[in-house]
Parts: structure tokens; sequence; C-alpha cells
């Protein structure tokens, strides 16, 4: 049991987890955290993956760890559904880690669909029947399956006081109220160009919601009354304003592209990348130190910025400016899972006013960007890319794209300390565990 609202307390130590991919490898993370100091496990989503054996995941080493996905195929109504949490679930390290530690848990949108929103999800097809259906299938299994209060209907968004020190506020940024995510290829028209003016109108329209008015104002009302030092968001998505120089972007969506078209980027584009980091650095450390001699067109290379990720809070950007103004004073950290990658981030309104601060942490064995990009096999790609997103991203302060693990936040009276901690393999039974970063907020 919890401590009551009025209890003193002086400590309190989170591992926060999300995303473990059953054929991407060993759940190593959570053998990790069932070692570790943590009082309890906030676990962010994508606890299980839909897909089928040979899809998104599987990898030369599946077969010989015999991790192929049970059903053979993706997953699809609620015997599937069941299945699939089944095998999960025989896993020794999640085991072990069920028995160590208690969980509180949120869904992603693989507990669903990929890319999942409130009436729909990319990865279910006309062909794949209804989707209400399979959504209260989905809903029903993780019902059975995660330790939950609930089952009586999708609302999960709920409360959790750690004494007088810590409120843990669980949210929903995926199934209950998320209108449908933007997507730049829609914006592209026949010639190649960008209508950056209809994307901009419905960037910023007031009807997109991520959680909805319901939610927002369940969080508005508690967070308003809670006198807990910190007040910590237990949620799935990036919040961290993630401005890429728009050519950058361009560029990394244009190699996804190859990837999926060809199997690897073509190595043109791969240089492509390469060079425009190297000169999109430069610029911005000369504009940082005012360099007079820059010219509008350099200046434009890197003032010119699109969103990161559409799936996450940038793509509902008004619905965030309207959450800021709930949190704002409020002595904020915000925890979130979903991207595979860690980051550190600024959570600041759009007039530049500082309202929290974002805690992401890796996967336990999806692949991270270092997947998507094709660069698995070269680390130090991966950590010239984090330390680019670093710099030229005004609002994130470290990164690392390409290795698993967790998130450990102890939280006291005075301050909370975030560790990224991360395993060196998910192939092998033997691992060891290292914090590659700390940092302290008071």
């Amino acid at each position: 049991t919890l401590p009551s609202k009025s209890d003193a307390v002086s400590e309190v130590k989170m591992a926060v987890v999300s995303c473990s991919n059953f054929p991407a490898g060993l759940f190593n993370v959570y053998g990790a955290i069932a070692k570790s100091e943590a009082d309890v496990v906030v676990h962010l989503g994508d606890y299980i993956y839909e897909y089928a054996p040979g899809q998104y995941g599987t990898n030369p080493y599946t077969n010989q760890l015999g991790r192929a996905h049970q059903p053979a195929k993706e997953i699809l109504n609620l015997i599937d559904y069941r299945e699939r949490y089944r095998q999960y679930r025989g896993d020794k390290n999640l085991q072990l880690l069920h028995q160590k530690k208690p969980f509180i848990c949120v869904w992603d949108d693989h507990e669903f669909a990929n890319d999942t929103y409130k009436s729909g999800a990319e990865n279910h097809q006309p062909n794949e029947g209804d989707f209400q259906a399979r959504k209260m299938a989905a809903f029903q299994a993780y019902s059975e399956y995660i330790p939950l209060k609930t089952g009586k209907d999708m609302r999960i968004y709920r409360s959790f006081n750690f004494g007088n020190i810590l409120s843990l506020y669980m949210m929903d940024t995926r199934v209950i109220a998320r209108d449908k995510q933007m997507e730049y290829s829609d914006y592209i028209d026949s010639t190649g160009n960008f209508n950056q003016i209809q994307f901009k109108t419905d960037f910023l329209s007031t009807n997109r919601k991520l959680i909805g008015n319901e939610q927002m104002a369940w969080l508005g009302s508690q967070i308003n009354s809670d006198t807990a030092k910190w007040k910590v968001l237990g949620q799935q998505i990036l919040m961290t304003k993630m401005m890429v120089p728009a050519e950058l972007l361009m560029l990394l969506n244009q190699i996804l592209a190859e990837i999926k078209q060809h199997g690897s980027a073509q190595p043109a584009t791969m240089q492509a990348l390469q060079n425009t980091i190297t000169q999109l650095i430069i610029l911005k450390t000369r504009h940082q130190q005012q360099d007079p001699t820059l010219t509008p067109q350099e200046i434009a290379r890197i003032t010119t910025t699109l969103p990161y990720n559409l799936d996450a809070w940038d793509g509902y950007f008004m619905e965030r400016e309207q959450l800021y103004s709930v949190l704002a004073g409020k002595n904020v950290v915000v925890l979130a899972g979903d991207t595979h990658n860690a980051w550190l981030g600024k959570l600041n309104d759009a007039q530049g006013k500082f309202i929290g601060t974002e805690l992401a942490c890796s996967s336990v064995s999806s692949p991270g960007l270092e997947g998507y990009l094709g660069i698995t096999s070269d680390p130090a790609k991966a950590i010239e890319l984090a330390q680019a997103f670093s710099l030229l991203i005004d609002d994130l302060d470290y990164a690392n794209l390409y290795k698993r693990g967790y998130l450990h936040v102890k939280f006291t009276t005075g301050s909370s300390t975030a560790e990224w901690r991360f395993v060196d393999n998910v192939i092998s039974d033997t691992y060891n565990v290292s914090t590659e970063k700390t940092y302290t907020i008071l």
C-alpha cells in the first residue's frame, strides 16, 4: 500500500520503462530493474507488440534465441491477444520483475496496434475487421494480464499519492481521445512541394485533441488541490518541443523511405545527412555566438524548423499549450516512453515560460533510431546524431539513440535525480548495467 497524502516520506525511487518487443531481444532491462533499488516500476506502455513473425522487431537473433512471436500471426482478436500476453509473461526476466516490484502501468499503442488513435490505427487495415471490436478485445486482454484497477471502461487515467513528497498522474495520450495523427506526406504535392500554409493551419487547430477535455479537466482539478512537493506525469509520448531544422528532418524522412523501399538507405543520402549535420552544427554554433557575418540564408537553415514526430505531443500543439497552462508553476516532472530512445528536455510554453522537465526512457528491447536509420552496426553515427540533436533542438539537453535501458528517478523533499541506465546487450543472458547520464532537478 502507498503512504497517505499527509504521511512524511523521505524518498521515492522509481524505475521508468517502456517498449518491450519479444522478438527484438532478451528482456535484460527487466532483469536489471528487478535487481535495482527501485520501490516501484512505472511502465509507460508497449508492454506487448501486435506484429506477426518477420515484421517489426524480428532480427537475425530472434530464432536462435527462441523468441519468434506466438501466435505466429498479427494479433487481431481476444484469443490472439491473450496468447501474446502469455508468451511475454513467460519471459523469466519479466516474471522476476513482477515478483520483486509493484507495477503502475498505462498502455501505449502496441497493446492495440501501431499508432493507435481513438477510431483507428496505422497498423489496422480494412480487411482486418472492425477496429472497435479489435480495440475492445485488446482492452479486455490488457485488463486480464496487467495489474490495473480497471476493466469497467477504458478510462485508465488515475493518480497515486506517495505521501507528502510526490503525486503521480498516469495519463492516456493514445486511445480515449486522440484524433488521427497528421502526416507530412499528406502535405507534399505531386511536384514534391510542401504546403506550408495548409500544414500550419491544421497544426495550429484548436479542434485537434490528444488527451481530450474530460481528462484535461480531471488533471486540472486534481493538480490544483495537490500539496505534494513533486507532480509527476506518467504518460506515453514525448512532450518536449522537438523542433528540428527542416532540411535535416526531410533527409531523415528520405532515409526512412529508402530503407522501406530498398532495404537500406542510399550511400549518397547517408553522405548528405553527414554533410548537412556538420554544416548545421557550424551554423548553429556561429548563431549562438552572434556571428555578424551569417547571411539571412544561413540563419534560415537553422531557424526554419518542423516537429520531429507528429505522433508525439508535437503533433497536438494547441492542446499541449492548454496543458502547459494547467501545469504552470506546479513543480512538474513529465515521464515519457514510446520512442525507444533516451531524452532529457525542457518543457517551455509558446511564450518561452518554463513549465517543467521531461525525462524519457529508452526501450527494453525495441530498436531505437539506429535501427530505423540502418546504423545499428555503427554506434559512432548514432552518437554523432544524438549530439547534433542536442545542439540543434533548442529544448533538448540530452539524447541516446542506440542503447536499451531504463530510467531510475529518486525523488526527495529537496531534489529529484534521474539516472539513465543501460544494458550492454539484449542477445545474451550475461550483461552489464551502466549509468550514462545523471541529472538533478532542484
